[in-house]
């Protein structure tokens, strides 16, 4: 029987790190952060008083069996002067199934058969109304993901402005889970906010699951400046509060000098030093992850994967 995976995320780091693992013989569950309310989700959130569902769309389309075509459809956005404009076709179609089927989730679970998944893909919350809020260290209190991830400000730290109920199915697969994965990606705005609910805290503390943390390659500004590893876990452990991070994947591998002065000068972005001597009581796996397209730094996602697979095996 394959071993249960639980990934807690959001964004783009989520979808990229499951579109490998779904290589591998591996039950996999996403759990996904839906407070995103900017761009498309955020006018759809308003329209269809719901949960946002742009990081949904992405990890669908990352654990889906489909064809390409398809693929491009679901990800596609409109070019209008008008009401639709930016609007990707795949937000429509999750709302639409959710209205025919009752809920997000069951929508969820209908489109999953179409896409023909490798995996589950569980919303964190159907509360409509949940929304992020940042204390920043100059005092300033910033509502709402989208404008906290264009505040200049550095982010002290972040909670709900009302705690949001949690699905039953998230705390099932928690419950479940051979082994928990918080996914690479933003940390304060994709990957904190699901572990803030006191629900998922309660369900990480019973469980007998190891906690594996994936770790950035680059930092993020107002997010991350400056942060090394050992940073990024010791924040995360805050949040997780008497539960702790048992396992972190870092990356050991070089960046070629003109990237990093690209990433430095374009976007304040820096490397994620490896800083192993400030690691304790953590096991270590260390890899060489980068891999540049077109001037972008990723993860190397087949890479990634088989090192949480042979993780797995021990």
């Amino acid at each position: 029987m394959n071993k249960k995976v639980v990934i807690l995320g959001g964004g783009n780091g989520l979808s990229t790190l499951l579109r490998g693992l779904k290589q591998f013989p591996i039950d996999l569950t996403a759990i996904v952060s839906v407070s995103d309310d900017g761009s498309s989700s955020g006018i759809l959130r308003k329209e269809f008083n719901s949960p946002a569902v742009g990081d949904i769309r992405r990890v669908l389309i990352s654990l889906s069996e489909t064809e390409p075509l398809f693929e491009k459809m679901f990800n596609y956005r409109f070019e209008t002067e008008g009401y639709l404009n930016g609007h990707a076709v795949g937000n429509f179609l999750i709302h639409a199934m959710s209205d025919i089927t009752g809920s997000i989730s069951e929508g969820i679970k209908a489109l999953g058969k179409v896409l023909n998944l490798k995996g589950k893909v569980i919303p964190l919350t159907e509360n409509s109304e949940v929304t992020l809020v940042a204390e920043m260290i100059d005092g300033k209190i910033i509502e709402g993901e989208h404008k906290i991830t264009k505040e200049e400000s550095i982010i002290k730290k972040i909670y709900y402005k009302k705690e949001p109920e949690i699905t039953k199915e998230a705390l099932q697969a928690i419950k479940k889970a051979d082994l928990i994965i918080l996914s690479m990606g933003s940390l304060y705005t994709s990957i904190i906010p699901n572990i803030l609910p006191q629900e998922i805290k309660t369900e990480l503390k019973k469980s007998k699951a190891k906690i594996m943390y994936i770790c950035n390659i680059m930092t993020q500004p107002g997010e991350t400046d400056k942060f090394k590893v050992s940073d990024h876990i010791n924040k995360l452990n805050e949040y997780l509060e008497t539960r702790q991070i048992d396992v972190v994947i870092a990356n050991k591998g070089k960046i070629k000098k003109d990237i990093i002065e690209k990433y430095a000068t374009l976007e304040q972005k820096d490397p994620v030093i490896l800083d192993k001597e400030n690691l304790k009581n953590i096991e270590i796996i260390s890899e060489n992850l980068v891999k540049v397209e077109e001037g972008t730094i990723r993860h190397d996602t087949l890479k990634l994967s088989l090192a949480v697979f042979t993780y797995l095996l021990k």
